[in-house]
């Protein structure tokens, strides 16, 4: 009995078709914006050939498992146990916010499970060349245990630098532990590892992929940059660790912002660590330090966030410090496609009367979403809302300031991606002192800014333009 080709190419471009229909349902019940799913929707009807392949990769935007792995252990010193230790340990050390602030800011402690504390000492770290020394710094102190933790881990000097540095502690007896996302480090070559594994540190990826339902899935990412030594200092931030953090990339000069912590918020950070650790290795981490220790008079919160959390708390995040402003509402991100529902609370603060300004870079290091960004400029001069572009080189920090009182450092970016998809954590400070130097620190920023409208984007080709509105139609997807 001969094949007949023709009726084989009939059956498969009508399974294909049927697949597309069936994925098109799946999307309508699983992609949470109405954009992403119209998007989706259409694409799976009317070109399932090529979007068949890219929704099962990166259509989702429900990370499956993580919850549910943490919740399945159940000693003391696993993820649930180590979260019951900390909120005993950390009970002396919780804050009440002041009646001006608690109205809209103490809600957060309720997106984010962690408490604000009093205790903690708060320095920003500008630049590479601050965050590295001081993480260095901490990292050669080390008496007990280091925990690290980065999105992109680079095989050159500052990324050997690390390595060298956490494998002579692994030899004096520190435990270390390293992990990565393994997307984003997909760079890093076997020879970085296999040192630091012979030596005894501990290396993992945090593979994103694990679980039936995550299998295929490439569009989470752990963005997260971590660092703890000893249950004592931490440090979060925008660096990830390579030579462009120091300005010796393509894209030159590097402004970035990282934090130093000490006080209880290290045992917050901690903790996102060691669930991340056990979702990645299904290790509990039983040697570290739950008891905080006094370090200052700040209080303020950690913030993880990701899409594994049953709420969109990123997106909370940046909706509540929109609503908590009333004179001042200052981000600095790289990135600014923000969903439309943050971006009707940015119109809204700005004609209610907050200054809103909105720092981005003048240049680069993603296409589509730079382009995407100018697609904004229209709707955000009818309401007031001013948006600069860095000049001095690549600016890559992610910062929130907050009338004279709160302000926010940490990874998450105002995109979908940090709103929806990413692993990512943020520092948030309701402190006068603190608010004042990340009002200096950007107010120097603005001074190497340029104000920009829709008029920059009027003068530019019709091919600019072209391109600014087809690649605002890949916001909801990616």
């Amino acid at each position: 009995m001969s094949i007949n080709l023709a009726q084989v190419l009939s059956v498969t471009l009508a399974l294909i078709h049927a697949l597309g229909i069936i994925s098109a349902l799946h999307a309508v019940n699983t992609v949470r914006t109405s954009q992403g799913t119209i998007a989706w929707v259409l694409s799976l009807i009317t070109f399932p050939y090529l979007a068949l392949p890219l929704y099962w990769i990166f259509g989702r935007n429900r990370f499956y498992g993580y919850v549910e792995a943490l919740r399945q252990q159940q000693p003391e010193k696993a993820p649930p146990g180590q979260a019951d230790l900390l909120q005993r340990q950390i009970q002396p050390f919780k804050a009440t916010l002041p009646p001006a602030l608690d109205v809209e800011f103490a809600v957060l402690e309720k997106i984010s499970r962690l408490p604000y504390t009093t205790g903690n000492q708060l320095q920003l770290l500008i630049n590479g060349s601050e965050t590295f020394s001081a993480i260095f710094k901490a990292i050669d102190a080390a008496e007990h245990y280091i925990l690290v933790q980065f999105f992109i881990i680079k095989n050159d000097y500052i990324g050997r630098e690390l390595r060298d540095r956490l494998i002579q502690k692994a030899q004096q007896g520190v435990k270390v532990c390293l992990l990565y996302d393994e997307i984003g480090s997909r760079t890093l070559p076997s020879n970085y590892l296999k040192p630091l594994n012979n030596n005894g540190v501990n290396t993992s990826a945090f593979d994103s992929t694990r679980g039936f339902y995550n299998r295929f899935q490439l569009n989470f990412r752990n963005h997260r940059k971590i660092v703890v030594v000893d249950g004592r200092v931490g440090f979060l931030g925008g660096l990830n660790v390579g030579d462009e953090y120091l300005g010796k990339g393509r894209l030159g000069y590097w402004r970035d912002t990282h934090l130093s912590v000490r006080g209880p918020m290290v045992q917050s950070l901690q903790k996102v660590f060691a669930s991340d650790w056990y979702w990645a290795t299904r290790q509990v981490l039983d040697f570290l330090e739950w008891m905080p220790a006094w370090a200052g008079e700040q209080t303020g919160m950690i913030l993880p966030s990701g899409p594994a959390d049953e709420l969109e708390t990123c997106s909370m995040l940046f909706h509540q410090t929109i609503v908590g402003a009333q004179q001042r509402l200052w981000i600095a991100s790289p990135y600014f496609v923000p969903s439309l529902p943050v971006f009707d609370m940015l119109q809204l603060a700005a004609l209610r009367g907050v200054d809103v300004r909105i720092l981005l870079p003048a240049q680069p290091d993603h296409t589509l979403v730079y382009l995407s960004s100018f697609s904004f400029l229209q709707a955000a001069d009818r309401a007031g809302v001013k948006i600069y572009r860095y000049q001095k080189g690549f600016l890559h920090q992610k910062v929130i300031l907050v009338d004279d009182d709160v302000a926010a450092v940490g990874t998450a970016n105002l995109d979908n991606r940090s709103l929806r998809l990413n692993f990512e954590v943020m520092a948030v400070v309701a402190d006068r002192d603190f608010a004042r130097q990340v009002r200096v620190m950007l107010e120097e920023d603005f001074s190497h800014s340029r104000q920009t409208s829709h008029a920059d984007l009027e003068k530019r080709s019709w091919l600019f333009k072209w391109a600014v509105r087809a690649a605002r139609l890949f916001d909801p997807i990616l």
